[in-house]
């Protein structure tokens, strides 16, 4: 392949405004793969706790001492860890002011841990709506840097009398590679976010079904402490 047709050749010789779509489409790329990988991660890593804490939850550990060994352990808890610990707290607080009335020690419970539900959602949403946002528009952006890319070209050609296919070739070569652009940051982008969105709806079945099961043991023992009482 002649230089002048070269990827790095059709760059230079590319005008400025295709140019400046190229280089944002190379940004969109390089943020779009620095997501994935961090969500990637991010996602492994909520799974394996979220498994590894339900496995330690349902061996029949005692609830207390669970809760104690969570508290010690500081900013360091999330998922299944955060919910249980903000459910247990508010249904201690409320069980010392209101051991008469379960269903209010338990609306508090459920309040506490539904916000702690939504704040684990945030953290694992966080940055999808780039994902999305980089797949739906990159390849409009490549299309513009092609479409101004051949108009100039074309533009070119009228002032030639006779124009041939060595001509024309690089004009159109240097606006088709924005399209291919806009299409590799695009596809990698579409297919993380649906992949990730798909993790994240199964996270958070799994943090609601935890949540009700939770605040069933929870009530049975709100019920039992009023009885004793």
């Amino acid at each position: 392949m002649h230089a002048e047709i070269s990827f790095i050749g059709l760059f230079l010789e590319a005008s400025v405004l295709v140019k400046l779509v190229m280089l944002t489409l190379l940004a969109l790329s390089i943020a779009s793969w620095a997501v994935i990988l961090q969500r990637n991660k991010l996602l492994s890593s909520a799974r394996v706790k979220a498994l590894r804490f339900e496995d330690t939850f349902w061996s029949g550990v005692d609830l207390n001492r669970l809760y104690k060994e969570l508290i010690a352990r500081g900013n360091t808890i999330s998922g299944l860890e955060a919910m249980f610990v903000a459910g247990f707290k508010e249904y201690t607080r409320l069980s010392k002011v209101n051991s008469k009335s379960p269903e209010a020690v338990m609306d508090g419970t459920s309040r506490a841990m539904r916000v702690s539900l939504s704040r684990e959602m945030e953290k694992l949403e966080h940055h999808l709506p780039l994902l999305a946002t980089i797949g739906s528009t990159s390849p409009y952006i490549g299309l513009f840097g092609t479409v101004w890319g051949i108009m100039n070209s074309f533009i070119a050609l009228g002032a030639v009398e006779n124009a041939t296919l060595a001509m024309v070739a690089p004009g159109i070569a240097e606006a088709l590679i924005a399209t291919a652009m806009g299409l590799f940051a695009a596809i990698p982008a579409v297919i993380g976010y649906n992949r990730f969105s798909t993790q994240v709806e199964k996270l958070e079945g799994s943090y609601a079904n935890f949540m009700e099961e939770f605040s069933n043991i929870l009530q049975r023992q709100a019920y039992s402490e009023k009885e004793a009482v």
